[in-house]
């Protein structure tokens, strides 16, 4: 077996709105690779943040020059779409995304290169315990659900922002090019080994998380209606339920009128059955018109994102 060590590595980490926690982050990851001697760069995806980020990697990129390069998309485009500009970029063996905001330990990455070397092709580092609110960790359970349909795996439901997987899965995706971008999805194409390994989640001190819990509904919501067709299965068990319900209905009525030989009596009993038929009908339509939306916006042919500039890259 080789020595997972001996490994190329490109850290992908997309930045929004992090100027006071750049700085800090590049030290931490150069004080775990450097002293490993393996050839690594990092690469700052730029994700139209509103702040000084974008100076702050400039700075770092002639800091460290040969190991930090930087990327400005023309606006935000979300943290996916960023990851996926970062890893089209990467020139190692071995890709590893982390958060910027200092939560996701560095001194993790060896474990990460250990576990890819088992026989893995993703490596998952999940958070042995969140330290987020009530509401933001419920949001996080209901994304990892939806993932784990999309996915066709149950290890997706420990899927985390900071992963680490052969560069060459990206292959399976080359010629992806849509706005609604799920990284963990792009990269199920490809493999199904996936492994996980349990790290500290460590407290944000510095700003505030850009993910709320409507963001992660809506994300569950992309993945779901943009990779899969679970929301039309459930559409058609929906309406097959309720099909068996107007036959039960009608069946009732039907047997009530022969032995009583009058029909059930009262407004509240067929106004009540036309608001549930009525209901489950508009909520069939709105799943389609989920789908219809999406084939609109992929006629589009909206770029997954635009890069502006970049920096620390050869010619």
């Amino acid at each position: 077996m080789n020595n997972p060590l001996n490994k190329s590595i490109s850290i992908i980490v997309p930045v929004y709105n992090s100027e006071g926690s750049l700085s800090a982050l590049v030290v931490e990851v150069r004080s775990v690779l450097d002293p490993l001697g393996l050839p690594y760069e990092m690469i700052l995806v730029n994700d139209g943040s509103r702040d000084k980020s974008w100076q702050v990697i400039e700075g770092l990129v002639s800091e460290n020059a040969g190991r930090v390069r930087g990327i400005k998309l023309m606006r935000n485009y979300g943290q996916h779409n960023a990851l996926l500009c970062g890893i089209r970029a990467a020139k190692n063996e071995i890709c590893v995304t982390m958060d910027d905001d200092l939560q996701h330990p560095a001194s993790a990455i060896p474990q990460i290169l250990a576990k890819l070397d088992e026989g893995f092709d993703v490596v998952y580092a999940t958070p042995n315990e969140e330290t987020h609110g009530f509401f933001r960790d419920m949001a996080s359970v209901i994304t990892k659900l939806a993932l784990a349909n999309t996915m066709n795996s149950a290890s997706a439901r420990n899927v985390s922002a900071f992963r680490g997987f052969h560069t060459n899965l990206r292959d399976a995706f080359a010629a992806f090019n849509g706005s609604n971008v799920a990284i963990d999805v792009l990269l199920s194409w490809a493999t199904t080994r996936f492994g996980v390994i349990q790290v500290p989640h460590r407290p944000r001190t510095i700003g505030k998380s850009n993910y709320s819990f409507k963001a992660l509904l809506q994300h569950a919501t992309n993945m779901m209606t943009g990779y899969s067709t679970l929301p039309l299965r459930i559409s058609s068990g929906i309406g097959f339920l309720f099909t068996l319900f107007g036959i039960g209905v009608f069946l009732y009525t039907f047997i009530r009128y022969l032995i009583y030989g009058g029909v059930v009596p009262g407004f509240t009993f067929l106004a009540s059955l036309i608001a549930v038929f009525s209901g489950a009908q508009l909520f069939a339509l709105g799943i389609l018109g989920e789908y219809v939306a999406r084939m609109h916006y992929r006629l589009m042919d909206k770029p997954s994102y635009t890069v502006e500039t970049k920096e620390g890259f050869d010619d």
